[in-house]
């Protein structure tokens, strides 16, 4: 790409994708496309295969000017859009043979390679099923193979891993590694998660539709050392600590990782914390090995004001002073061998557990392990077959709607109406929740000022951008003031600045006393939860905290586990004793 622009009218808006960009992509190797909501990566990718044309400057792809013969370009690469386009009415295979048809693929060959694509994505069990009943991940597996029908010289994948669990991700990654080392294939993929970041051969980081820089990931990297750090204060919770941090004009990021909080300074040497409090004596800090992300939220916030995280941190340590301590032992949330059944499919197995007032309880689980089913039958959306569950004080078998009245739920695609307004959401979710005018008309000034909407009241929540949803969809969840949040993979494809406001958020109303159940698939969140369960195939394989998690894999091969590698652990464990016993 040769100082590329595109420019799009949205809403009356006009918005600059791209702005003169020049890139240039290294054949047989993985290129990161990184940016936040925004930056310009899936138009990137669009306008690279021709299916969107620039408004100004030049693209050739695989030596082909996109410009000239957009066509050639497409019948040359692969491109897995965001949402893959499965036909789910039809079979895995039906599905394949319709790809195989449109890519020109000869009948004699087409044996072979499925043979190998389902070998390779673990779906020659499942060639029969049709596709609307896979998991998320098996879905996004059978979508990468049948980009791969026709093994493309450039394979184009715009966030292929949003919203699967850490196994799927891990096998999708061992999938896109293979076709690089055995093709010689080129891949340029963009991702939410920077832990992929580190393993892109490259990474092109975008911003506001600008190349902010490109290399290798650790040439992102390796500047910041001396610069991150592990701070833990005894006697102090991570939360708090968090949030301490995080006013330090000194400090640039700062997050909770493990039981500790995981700091990156404006310049190098050890952070001062004398001027939030902390006594000296309690305090450890430790270098940390520097990461991409540290690099990537250290740019991106050098290129922007940070007004905005800054007020929910100040307004976190207000909300502690105002409210320092939650009542502890007081169980809001109580599940006794809980099941739900469909037909004779038994998708909740006999579960068992409880959440604490103020809690941010963890529900994790593999793609299709039973975790959406236990959250809906919870927030009352889902009958429960068998077993009982209570929720602030209520049987929900018996009394669901006044359980309701109490609970805040903000669903993994926002549950918003996409023809109204911002203000016509908030208005519509305010009666939703029986509001009286008055107290609606506080509580919608109170989220216009609070989540910083009022400049997009007028907006179509179907324009805004994902960050902004996400806080719309909050703001709504919130506007009844309930004692218990239920948050289902609340951040899944939002980016890693608006994950981070996302959690300043939830950590204050956890430490006011909200109860917060989630579930994410981003194993780093899950070290903000207090307590979590790990489920598989309706079943719960382990509860407890993350570190307790974490303790069960540790050994000398692997010293400090993360979330990630326990999680896989359990997986891989459960596995095991899966075919041992079919055995």
């Amino acid at each position: 790409m040769n100082a590329v622009s595109k420019t799009f009218q949205a809403g009356g808006l006009q918005v600059k994708a791209l702005q003169q960009v020049d890139i240039q992509i290294k054949p047989a190797q993985v290129t990161g496309l990184i940016g936040p909501d925004g930056a310009g990566k899936t138009t990137l990718m669009r306008l690279a295969c021709g299916l969107l044309q620039a408004d100004e400057g030049s693209i050739t792809t695989l030596g082909i000017s996109v410009q000239d013969d957009p066509l050639a370009v497409q019948s040359s690469i692969g491109y897995m859009p965001q949402r893959f386009g499965l036909y789910e009415d039809l079979s895995v295979q039906e599905n394949l043979d319709l790809y195989a048809d449109l890519q020109g693929v000869e009948p004699a060959v087409r044996a072979a390679r499925y043979e190998e694509l389902m070998h390779m994505t673990g779906l020659a069990p499942f060639t029969q099923r049709l596709a609307g009943r896979l998991s998320g991940g098996m879905k996004q597996k059978l979508g990468l193979a049948c980009t791969l029908v026709r093994p493309p010289e450039l394979l184009l994948l715009d966030e292929p891993t949003v919203g699967v669990d850490p196994v799927s991700r891990r096998e999708l990654w061992s999938i896109i590694d293979r076709q690089v080392k055995q093709q010689g294939m080129s891949v340029l993929l963009s991702t939410a998660y920077l832990d992929e970041a580190e393993r892109c051969d490259e990474v092109l980081l975008m911003h506001e539709g600008r190349k902010l820089g490109q290399g290798s990931p650790a040439s992102f990297s390796e500047p910041m050392r001396g610069r991150t750090f592990h701070v833990h204060v005894a006697g102090l919770s991570k939360r708090h600590l968090q949030m301490r941090l995080s006013q330090l004009d000194s400090i640039v990021d700062a997050i909770i990782e493990g039981e500790q909080v995981r700091v990156v300074s404006k310049t190098a040497g050890q952070p001062d914390l004398s001027s939030i409090g902390i006594d000296e004596e309690r305090v450890l800090i430790r270098a940390a090995e520097p990461l991409f992300e540290d690099a990537f939220i250290a740019t991106l916030k050098a290129t922007q004001s940070d007004t905005h995280l800054a007020k929910i941190v100040r307004s976190g340590l207000d909300s502690l002073a105002d409210n320092p301590a939650v009542t502890a032992g007081e169980t809001v949330i109580e599940v006794d061998q809980l099941q739900r059944r469909f037909g004779d499919f038994l998708a909740v197995k006999n579960i068992s557990f409880k959440v604490q007032r103020g809690e941010i309880f963890g529900l994790l689980g593999a793609n299709g392990a039973g975790k959406s089913t236990t959250f809906r039958m919870l927030c009352g959306l889902l009958p429960v077959s068998a077993g009982r569950v209570q929720v602030a004080g209520v049987d929900l078998r018996h009394a669901a709607a006044q359980a309701r009245a109490r609970l805040g739920y903000m669903a993994q695609r926002f549950s918003l109406y996409a023809d109204l307004t911002v203000l016509q959401n908030l208005r519509f979710f305010s009666r939703a929740y029986g509001l009286s005018r008055a107290r609606a008309k506080a509580r919608i000034e109170w989220a216009l000022q609070t989540f910083e909407l009022s400049h997009y009241a007028n907006s179509s929540s179907r324009d805004l951008p994902l960050g902004f949803k996400q806080r719309l969809a909050m703001a709504a969840a919130l506007m009844h003031e309930p004692d218990i949040l239920f948050l289902d993979e609340p951040t899944s494809g939002v980016d890693p600045l608006a994950r981070r406001e996302f959690w300043q958020r939830i950590n204050t109303l956890a430490e006011s006393g909200v109860t917060i159940l989630v579930t994410t698939h981003f194993m780093d969140e899950a070290n903000y939860c207090d307590r979590l369960v790990i489920m598989a195939e309706g079943e719960v394989l382990a509860e407890g905290t993350p570190a307790d998690m974490k303790a069960r894999f540790r050994s000398t091969q692997q010293p400090d586990p993360s979330m990630e590698d326990a999680f896989i652990g359990l997986i891989d464990e459960h596995e095991k004793q899966r075919r041992e016993q079919a055995a």
